[in-house]
């Protein structure tokens, strides 16, 4: 049963809804895997797990491993890939989705991730990268400019993830190019996608944009 969550970002803690799905689907709790997104952001030897929010989300969830892997640069690259092919679930964490898109590039994470048979979850910045597309949009003074990146693409669907933005930036069009080539599921704070065995099921405030056409998904979690 292969299951993909993509989630916003939750300014507390999993709604209960995720966590009874959680808890029905991660069933093997060896080892908790998560991949930065400011992999060159950390200088100590040890990462103080209590200041990353996905894992104190899975905690106060009570979904405890027996092991906890934190991967960015510090780590060797063979470490990093041995850690991914023996994880119980993969987690891409939120922040800067380019470092942690340029971060997977470098250290080949991909490939490994996507032929894993571990839960995976991405927040925000690793919602995006999970997807096959996103879309990052760059503000200089004068001009507004957008880069298409590739994410792992467990699924075929484009995401986006941003907490400043909502239905209202949405309909203004910025995804409508991109949606002219895939769907994109555009979501709101305190939401979740969950993909198994290729059924697609939300909760929260996501929209699906297609053709450049907008419209507010039904609630199936």
């Amino acid at each position: 049963m292969i299951t993909h969550y993509y989630f916003s970002w939750f300014n507390h803690f999993f709604p209960e809804k995720v966590v009874h799905y959680l808890q029905e689907d991660i069933q093997d709790r060896k080892s908790l895997v998560m991949i930065s997104a400011d992999p060159s952001g950390y200088t100590g030897e040890q990462i103080n797990f209590d200041d990353i929010s996905e894992w104190t989300w899975l905690n106060q969830a009570n979904i405890i491993f027996d092991e906890y892997h934190f991967i960015d640069y510090r780590m060797q690259k063979n470490d990093a890939q041995r850690l991914i092919h023996n994880a119980s679930v993969i987690c891409c964490c939120g922040g800067d989705p380019v470092l942690q898109n340029d971060f997977m590039a470098d250290y080949e994470l991909s490939d490994a991730i996507k032929n894993s048979n571990a839960v995976i979850m991405g927040a925000s910045a690793g919602a995006l990268n999970m997807a096959a597309k996103w879309l990052s949009l760059n503000n200089t003074d004068e001009v507004e400019t957008s880069t298409i990146y590739d994410g792992i693409g467990f699924d075929h669907f484009a995401y986006e993830s941003h907490s400043q933005r909502n239905y209202a930036s949405f309909v203004q069009g910025y995804l409508f190019p991109l949606s002219e080539e895939i769907d994109v599921y555009a979501s709101e704070q305190e939401s979740a996608i969950r993909v198994k065995d290729g059924k697609i099921e939300t909760m929260g405030p996501i929209y699906l944009i297609s053709h450049s056409k907008i419209q507010k998904l039904v609630e199936t979690l």
